[in-house]
């Protein structure tokens, strides 16, 4: 293992705890071909997006019912061994690494749609269906489910790291988004959080609880979420700017002036070559905002020129516009393949990630003093953000077998995490803390309240099997 992708130096207390034969055993006259301790296996559900590494779990059991899964817990916990939860491995801070050992449950083929309350926007699924199935599943009834992280990621998973992505800026977020849970508890029983009404006084808001809670306090099997009515009209487009404070500007001033705008995304000029690179997409290498409006044919119109109208203040130019599907996925491309063009542009490297999110009027200065200082790093990266919202991201891309690299990402990390939190933002907006933003989440929310997660955990999980090492430690 490279010195710069342990966890030595996030995780002080990593260490490996022992696995039973028995347990395995168990797990194997339970499950049968669904229990696997091949290590390509393991090694699949022992790694994300993420840069870091660490040893497989001992064996992933592929679930196909809640039953299941609370079999396996059960199993685990009889043993005291950790349980981590897997989707599709698309999260970017650890959550997937077994950092103290255990079983992964793997959750993909429980992807079944259950109940679909058109007449309610509702639907319930299975934990391991994924946004791009759910919403083929309900188009043929007019709606949809616009919670998009970009990856096509599992609505379990979207669930347990409180999910957000383009669309949040109109829709909220997963935590806005989902109305009731089933769930597998640490002792494996299972339980049912929230109900499909639209609001509820009865009792502690678990489901809120839940989600969010990266796998740390139970496994989600069932997620019930809002859908919405399939906008009447939707049109995108795209606007270059000659620097991301003029992109920004326009972006508080649009959310200021209360413009309903569905989504509104930027892409610095190193992400748009990058991008152009991959793809062939011969977009004019300057800061871009890529925006999109819902509503019916005459508010679009509106809303988008109201935007035009406003971008040309700050000089924005070489608008284009789209309305079809096919035009709308041609300029969502390029947001949409902004972490991949980025890892092609410097082959063998890795990105370390991160996001923050601020208060809109404080975009502008935590972005443009973020953006100065990665520029005099000397280390590429790229730059995305749901600037609508406050959030963004940078990648910032390393020689994985370069310690010194490794060092400059994270001091870049964290004097920009740093700086969103002086400026009363959070350390992460979507990506969640994982491994990664442990010692952050300390900084933002204090010591009290940390302790009091902690004895959130140690009640709902008194042998520490739930994911394990993440977002603080025991």
């Amino acid at each position: 293992m490279n010195a710069p992708d342990t966890l030595a130096h996030l995780v002080p207390d990593i260490h490996q705890r022992e696995v039973p034969l028995a347990l395995v055993e168990a797990l194997k006259s339970r499950f049968h071909e669904r229990c696997s301790t091949a290590l390509v296996v393991r090694e699949q559900h022992g790694r994300d997006e993420s840069s870091f590494q660490a040893p497989p779990p001992a064996a992933v059991v592929f679930a196909e019912s809640t039953q299941d899964v609370a079999d396996a817990v059960k199993l685990a916990s009889d043993s005291s061994v950790p349980v981590i939860p897997f989707g599709v491995g698309s999260s970017l801070e650890g959550h997937l690494l077994a950092v103290q050992g255990g079983i992964s449950i793997d959750l993909s083929r429980m992807n079944q749609v259950l109940a679909i309350n058109a007449d309610d926007l509702t639907v319930t699924v299975q934990a391991g269906v994924t946004r791009k199935q759910l919403n083929e599943a309900v188009k043929s009834t007019g709606l949809f489910f616009p919670i998009d992280p970009g990856a096509d990621a599992t609505l379990g998973g979207m669930s347990a790291t409180r999910a957000s992505g383009t669309n949040a800026v109109r829709y909220g977020t997963m935590r806005e988004n989902v109305l009731a849970l089933q769930v597998v508890t640490a002792s494996g029983d299972i339980i049912r959080t929230g109900t499909r009404a639209k609001k509820s006084s009865a009792g502690y808001d678990l489901t809120r609880l839940m989600v969010g809670s990266e796998g740390t306090l139970g496994v989600i099997t069932e997620v019930t979420v809002r859908l919405y009515p399939l906008p009447e009209a939707i049109s995108a487009a795209i606007c270059s700017f000659p620097s991301i404070e003029a992109a920004v500007r326009t972006t508080i001033q649009i959310i200021q002036l209360g413009i309903p705008i569905a989504r509104v995304e930027l892409i610095d000029t190193n992400t748009v070559r990058m991008v152009n690179a991959n793809a062939k997409l011969g977009l004019i290498e300057s800061p871009l905002l890529l925006m999109e409006f819902h509503g019916s044919p005459a508010s679009v119109k509106e809303q988008a020129e109201l935007v035009q109208e406003i971008a040309t203040e700050f000089d924005g130019t070489a608008f284009e516009w789209a309305t079809t599907p096919e035009e709308r996925t041609r300029l969502w491309t390029a947001r949409h393949n902004a972490y991949f063009s980025a890892i092609q542009s410097k082959p063998g490297c890795r990105a370390i990630s991160t996001d923050t999110c601020v208060p809109i009027s404080r975009l502008a200065d935590c972005l443009l003093d973020s953006v100065a200082e990665a520029n005099a790093s000397g280390i590429p990266y790229f730059l995305v953000g749901h600037v609508g919202d406050g959030n963004f991201h940078f990648g910032y891309l390393i020689d994985p077998d370069k310690p010194e690299e490794r060092e400059i990402a994270e001091k870049l990390n964290h004097s920009l995490v740093s700086r969103a939190l002086r400026l009363e933002g959070t350390c992460t907006g979507e990506h969640g803390i994982g491994l990664h933003k442990m010692g952050f989440l300390l900084t933002e929310t204090g010591t009290g309240a940390v302790d009091m997660m902690r004895s959130i955990k140690r009640a709902l999980d008194p042998k520490n099997i739930m994911n394990p090492g993440k977002i603080f430690t025991l």
